[in-house]
């Protein structure tokens, strides 16, 4: 008598087990105020993640003999683990990611929040509301992946393809590398993903999101000549100077960086911008004219333009302006100047950019990944609406030019990313969980 045939994958599999989701999750969230990202004042420490994490696919693992699971942990670094999970499918060369579930957070200050940061809670009597740092960004996301590879590893259907999912340390602070995804990426340790797609896991509000902007911190310093505030025909006002300076380089940033074409089929909610944040100064009386200050801000570059030409173009603006400052910038007042001949003094700027710059991600809008995540958000959400924002998200540009087909996705809110009294809802979550069993399904239906 012939085998009875397999149940479809979605009955087989199920949806998101709560007590589970919550119970991980609790746990998750009991770490963060271990796993801020913020050094030398805060050093994460992901293994406590990874570990709970490992614990909970141990007994479907193989390491128990319980299960399918492939499960291994990958540290660069002490105390600071990566977790790679393989269901295994049949057929060689055939494979679904989801990659990014980072077990840092961002830091956060109890006394700013309405409830304990550091533990998870419900609102009241609604406990759809999961309240806590990492519910959104992104220890909710771990827990979630984390359940379906256990219900895989419990169910074990027959699939063609192999369903790796990959947790990964440092995603908030890109001044330490080589310990994260980046990591692995180095050492091949994902090369088996690129013949499928990769799913990133790390955005919100449950719609693809097919374009991130690339991001370029700068500070401009300009240097001019203290002197008392009663006589400034003596002085080089170093404010003044790099007021009208930071006018001049934002004029021609727009000229060479306008709009692209590109922006409105990707639906960029901006075009790129560069704008001021921050301001600093050495101090000084209110009657003395600064020598020397420094603006401070970012650019954010839709994924149509290089950071590189931008950074580029930035220094050739600033040394322009410094060979002809008393014809580019204009003063503010009769006695205001940037020049003092009389005392071969020139007031002069420079720039400067941190290490952290990053190229935004345009995803491909052709791929099976893209096709396969719309069909299922359609189905399971009610409706589909991709979008992009000129925020960054580290790392999967790298990913995107080493090969990987990467789509992006993600079951927080966005309204409480990085912020205080963070939250996501089980509702939402759920809806994830049903997604991915919804792509892995598709694909399998195309093998």
């Amino acid at each position: 008598m012939a085998s009875p045939a397999p149940a479809p994958l979605k009955d087989a599999v199920g949806g998101l087990d709560r007590d589970g989701f919550v119970a991980l999750l609790s746990k998750l969230i009991g770490e963060s105020a271990r796993l801020q990202n913020d050094p030398p004042i805060h050093r994460p420490q992901e293994d406590l993640v990874a570990q709970h994490v490992v614990d909970a696919l141990r007994p479907v693992s193989t390491e128990t003999g319980g299960g399918p699971l492939v499960v291994r942990k990958v540290s660069y670094a002490e105390g600071r683990s990566n977790v790679i999970v393989e269901y295994p499918g049949t057929v060689p060369g055939r494979v679904v990611s989801f990659v990014g579930m980072h077990m840092d957070v961002v830091p956060a200050n109890p006394s700013d929040w309405d409830f304990d940061p550091f533990s998870l809670t419900f609102d009241g009597e609604d406990k759809d509301k999961l309240r806590g740092r990492g519910t959104t960004d992104c220890l909710g996301h771990v827990a979630l992946v984390a359940q379906l590879m256990r219900r895989l590893g419990e169910v074990k259907p027959p699939l063609k393809h192999s369903v790796i999912a990959v947790f990964i340390a440092n995603e908030e602070n890109s001044s330490v590398t080589g310990i994260g995804v980046d990591g692995l990426v180095k050492d091949g340790l994902l090369d088996k993903l690129k013949t499928g797609p990769l799913f990133w896991i790390d955005t919100a509000d449950k719609q693809p999101c097919i374009g991130t902007g690339g991001m370029i911190p700068w500070h401009l310093k300009a240097t001019g000549k203290l002197f008392h505030s009663g006589l400034a025909h003596k002085a080089i006002n170093s404010m003044e100077m790099n007021m009208e300076a930071l006018k001049e380089i934002q004029k021609r940033f727009y000229t060479d960086f306008p709009p692209h074409e590109k922006e409105k089929v990707y639906k960029f909610a901006t075009p790129s911008t560069m704008k001021p944040t921050k301001w600093s100064y050495p101090g000084g009386g209110l009657n003395q004219i600064p020598g020397e200050c420094t603006i401070s801000g970012d650019i954010r570059l839709t994924p149509f333009y290089s950071s590189c030409d931008v950074v580029e173009k930035l220094k050739g603006y600033v040394e322009d302006i410094n060979e002809r400052l008393e014809t580019v910038l204009d003063t503010r007042g009769p006695v205001s100047k940037y020049v003092l001949p009389d005392e071969n003094l020139r007031g002069r700027l420079e720039i400067s950019f941190d290490g952290d710059v990053m190229n935004g991600v345009a995803c491909n809008l052709e791929s099976r990944g893209f096709k396969a995540l719309c069909k299922a958000t359609e189905e399971i959400v009610g409706h589909v609406e991709p979008y992009s924002i000129t925020g960054s998200l580290p790392l999967i540009r790298e990913l995107q030019d080493e090969g990987f087909d990467v789509q992006t996705a993600g079951y927080g809110l966005l309204k409480t990313y990085h912020a205080k009294n963070e939250y996501c809802l089980f509702s939402d979550m759920a809806q994830g969980f049903q997604v991915f069993v919804s792509i892995i399904a598709q694909l399998e239906e195309e093998a």
